[in-house]
Formats: structure tokens, C-alpha cells, sequence
């Protein structure tokens, strides 16, 4: 552990160079101004689900209440981010601008979101009581859109620093109040931003039949339908965790092109469970609780790490904070609050902990007799006790959750004590800063080594009802 933890060390000034780079700071940022969001969604989705778990029916309306405010705050994650980003990067754009010139954040945020919607989000048309209604596609505007809001929000700002720049405005004379001028020089960037993402879309859906939101779906799908072999579960867990990593919905790019395969094979356990047999399949549509052990990234154990063994403040508020609602496969406060997610000291292990875990129940059912997974369980069920069930209650899947959860715990904590040691840094510093004694919680001699990489957020498109879950 010491070894990788010098090693992260070491390797310091190369994560907080790649952390202060432009774009991924603006993506951090951006997921940290909305992060109200995911802390007031996860509550209202657990609510929503949670009680099916152990067998309590809630009332439908206060499910479906529960589900409306879901919808409409995660929901709607991908605009909002699109907007955040954008108005982040034209602040790192303003402070490169010449002399007298600025773009106008308020408006970047507003095209953003508007250019994030054209190339996202699919119009058609249905009859609803005998009249036409026009109706959007919502799939992609939550999290499975943030690869769309990502490129509408550089696309924009980069769109009205080239217009601000040349002054390609209409400017008004300088008796027109200062708010009205302002709206008529953002008028030509805006439309510009808008029709360059309105044409990136038309081509998309011409030339690939998708919207440019489903078009890492298409272009990639082809490679996760690999045979039930080790490395093709290791590139599918691999995959997912990386994309999510980066801030893609990885669940929504990967798990498309396999969903068949899994669904197929997993109703063949069934049949063979059912006849007496040995269900074999390992690539099932429950695999999910495995590679996904707590949400993307394997992170069921993670939460319990940081209160037991990390001394920053920081991680020990975000571990407490999180420890339930990544117990029911909601890990988004983690993801985001650590944060996991564009963190270089995270990269690894949130890599290798589903790839070791999926690896490992591949052994346990060609090696040790455990039954491939057969039934399904609700996303929400708490790890250990859906692989319990879906094995039709073996002993041997609790010996085989002990294992994968000893073995993320090896995974992630000289990770997680590389970067406790990098925060304890900073909240001593700060606390010399400002005057303050460093209370033992978080007293360790702040390096001289260069400034930590900076703290921001970066989440599980949910379906209608669902977060970072075996697909839902």
C-alpha cells in the first residue's frame, strides 16, 4: 500500500495538470453546480423504490409523485449540465480574452442548454384523444445525454468567443441601456451556436439513423457483444466504469449492445436452474450486481472506507453521507462528492474493481459450482443480498460476496489513502490560512509539494425510476 500510495505521490504535479485542464475543469465545475440535484433525487428515488425491496407497497400516488420530482430533477440532468459547463468555461474563456472583451455567461448557459436539446432530444408526433400532439423523447435528456451536453457547451462558448472576438455583434448606440445592448450582441453568437448544433444533428440522424445523443451507442455497440469469455467481461465492466469515469453514462453506451445476450442467457439459467441443472451463463443481465456492486465503479465497500480509515474531512462527510444510499445501488452522492468521477487518483480503481469482481464470479460459476445468475431482482436490492437471491440463496454466493468485497476494500484504499493524504494537505493548509488549528480529524503537515488537485464534482442515467442501477 505504501508503494502505490509514493507512487500517486510521485506522480502528483502530472494528475493536478490533467485536473486543470480547461475542459475537464469546466465539466467538474459544472457537475458541482448541480449537484442539489442528484443529493435531492436520490432521496426522492429511494423513497420511491425502496420499500418494494422489503415488501411494502406504497401508495401508487405517492410512488408516482415520488417518480415525478425524480423525473424532473435528474431527469433533466443533461440540460442543466450543458448549461453549468458552459457558463464555467466561459469564465476560464473570459480570463483569455483580449482586453474589453467578455462573453456573456448568462447567455452561453442559455444556448448551451438550447443546443444540448437539438442534439439530443427526438420530436415527433402522436394522436392523444383524437388530436396531433407534438412529443419529445426524454430518454436523453438526464444523464444519458451528457456526452450531447459536453459538446454543445464548447461548441457554444468557443462559437461566441469567435464572434465576440471579431466583434461579429449588433452593437447599438451607447445610449441604449447596458442590459438591452448586451442582449443584441449575444444575438448573432446565439443563433450561431444553435444552427452549428442543429446541422451537427441533421447530419447525425442522416448518416447513422440516431440522434448524436445514441451515437457512441451505435458506434460502439459492436464491440461489447464479445463471447462469455474473461477478457469479453472484463471489456464490458472496463468500458462502463471508463465512460462513466469521463462523465458518459457508461450503462447507456455499453449495456445496449449486449442487452439481448444478457436477457437470453439469463432466461436459459432459469430453464436449466428450473430443471435441475447448473445455470452456467455468467454474462446475464444480473451480472450487474457484480460488476456494478454498489453502482458503476464497484463502490459498495467504498463509503465504509472512508469513514473507518480516512482522516480528511471531506471524505469522511462524503462517506457518511453516502454509506445508505450506495448500500441500495444509489451512489451518485459518491460519484460526485468524493468525487469519483475525472479524479486522476480514482481512475484505477474504479476501473478494476467491477473487471476483478466480474472475473471472479466467472470462476466461482465454471470452477466452484456456484449457479449462474436466474431470477431478477429489483435494481434497488442491496448488492449481497440480490446475488444471494438470484442464485436461488447459495451458500457459497454469500462466500463469494465476502470475497469481492475484501478484494474492492484491497482495490480501493491505497487509493483512497493517496488522496485522503493529498486533502488532509489542503484542509491544513487552508486551516493555516485562515488562522484555525487543524482539529485531529484532519491534522497531517501540509506538503510542499505543487497545490492538490482541485475539488469538484463530476453520476447513473436512471431510467424513469432508477440511478446508477443494474440496468433498470
Amino acid at each position: 500500500m505504501d508503494a502505490i500510495v509514493k507512487m500517486l505521490e510521485k506522480h502528483q504535479p502530472f494528475f493536478e495538470k490533467i485536473s486543470r485542464n480547461v475542459y475537464l475543469q469546466a465539466i467538474k465545475d459544472g457537475f458541482l453546480g448541480c449537484m442539489p440535484i442528484v443529493l435531492t433525487s436520490s432521496i426522492f428515488l429511494l423513497i420511491a423504490t425502496l420499500p418494494g425491496v422489503v415488501g411494502i407497497t406504497l401508495p401508487q400516488p405517492l410512488i408516482d409523485w415520488c417518480n415525478k420530482l425524480y423525473n424532473f430533477t435528474m431527469g433533466v440532468m443533461g440540460i442543466m449540465v450543458a448549461g453549468t459547463t458552459a457558463k464555467n468555461f466561459t469564465a476560464s474563456m473570459n480570463r483569455r480574452m483580449p482586453a474589453g472583451k467578455v462573453l456573456n455567461d448568462g447567455s452561453t448557459m442559455v444556448a448551451a442548454q438550447c443546443s444540448m436539446l437539438l442534439l439530443a432530444v427526438t420530436q415527433f408526433t402522436t394522436k392523444f384523444n383524437g388530436s396531433e400532439l407534438s412529443v419529445f423523447d426524454c430518454t436523453s435528456m438526464g444523464t444519458r445525454g451528457l456526452f450531447s451536453a459536453y459538446i454543445a457547451a464548447f461548441i457554444t462558448v468557443w462559437v461566441y468567443k469567435f464572434c465576440v472576438s471579431r466583434d461579429l455583434t449588433i452593437k447599438l448606440p451607447k445610449e441604449v441601456p447596458g442590459a438591452i445592448a448586451q442582449n443584441f450582441r449575444d444575438i448573432i453568437p446565439f443563433g450561431g451556436a444553435v444552427i452549428i448544433c442543429g446541422i451537427i444533428d441533421v447530419v447525425v440522424r442522416n448518416l447513422m439513423g440516431v440522434p448524436f445523443s445514441e451515437l457512441l451507442i451505435k458506434l460502439l455497440s459492436p464491440l461489447f457483444t464479445a463471447a462469455e469469455t474473461y477478457p469479453g467481461l472484463i471489456l464490458i465492466q472496463a468500458a462502463t466504469a471508463f465512460f462513466w469515469f469521463i462523465g458518459v453514462h457508461g450503462p447507456s453506451i455499453v449495456q445496449p449492445g449486449i442487452d439481448p445476450i444478457r436477457l437470453a442467457n439469463q432466461a436459459e439459467n432459469l430453464q436449466v436452474l428450473l430443471a435441475g441443472g447448473h445455470p452456467a451463463h455468467s454474462l446475464t443481465f444480473n451480472m450487474s450486481l457484480v460488476g456494478e456492486f454498489g453502482g458503476t465503479g464497484a463502490t459498495f465497500i467504498v463509503p465504509l472506507l472512508l469513514i473507518l480509515f480516512m482522516k480528511s474531512k471531506q471524505l469522511k462527510a462524503v462517506g457518511k453521507a453516502s454509506i445508505v444510499p450506495v448500500a441500495f445501488a444509489v451512489n451518485e452522492p459518491l460519484l460526485f462528492g468524493a468525487p469519483m468521477i475525472l479524479n486522476p487518483y480514482m481512475l484505477i480503481p474504479f476501473v478494476a474493481a467491477g473487471c476483478v469482481n466480474v472475473s471472479v464470479a466467472k470462476f466461482f460459476i465454471d470452477n466452484v459450482g456456484m449457479n449462474g445468475f436466474s431470477f431478477v431482482v429489483p435494481w434497488a436490492t442491496p448488492a449481497p443480498i440480490g446475488i444471494f437471491i438470484t442464485t436461488n440463496f447459495q451458500l457459497i454466493a454469500l462466500v463469494f460476496v465476502a470475497i469481492i468485497i475484501l478484494l474492492d476494500a484491497i482495490i480501493y484504499l491505497p487509493f483512497l489513502k493517496a488522496y485522503d493524504k493529498l486533502l488532509c494537505d489542503q484542509e491544513a493548509e487552508r486551516a493555516a490560512e485562515l488562522g484555525l488549528e487543524s482539529d485531529g480529524a484532519a491534522t497531517i503537515t501540509a506538503s510542499t509539494s505543487a497545490p492538490a488537485v482541485e475539488q469538484t464534482a463530476a453520476s447513473v442515467e436512471p431510467t424513469a425510476a432508477a440511478a446508477d442501477q443494474p440496468e433498470p
